[in-house]
């Protein structure tokens, strides 16, 4: 009912900057919550950063400073700004959003595929 498509991962050197972004699609009355997580080989995923829909954010303490999480409530899209990246940012990042797909019922939680980010020289 609701679709999340990820996008922007790849190689990148330590030190370097990517840009993830997470486009929202099909059946949607409101996205609450869009959020990334990342799980990293051997590693329960965890969550990197979320913005809701009024624009508070919250990050982990590891990307604090680095990252900054943004959505655009017109375009139901979230993107992940990740600057000064390190090797052990290297994971399958992915795109999650609470969303309601109509008023009458209640939020469910979505995933996207993943995208992967690799740091390392």
């Amino acid at each position: 009912q609701v679709q999340l498509e990820e996008s922007g991962g790849g190689l990148v050197q330590p030190g370097g900057s990517l840009r993830l972004s997470c486009a929202a699609s099909g059946r949607i009355f409101s996205i609450y919550t869009m959020a990334w997580y990342r799980q990293a080989p051997g590693k329960q995923r965890e969550l990197v950063a979320s913005i809701t829909i009024g624009g508070s954010t919250n990050y982990a303490d590891s990307v604090k400073g680095r990252f900054t999480i943004s959505r655009d409530n017109t375009k139901n899209t979230a993107d992940l700004q990740m600057n000064s990246l390190k090797p052990e940012d290297t994971a399958v990042y992915y795109c999650q959003a609470t969303a309601r797909v109509r008023l009458t019922t209640p939020t469910d939680s979505y995933w996207g595929q993943g995208t992967q980010v690799t740091v390392s020289s």
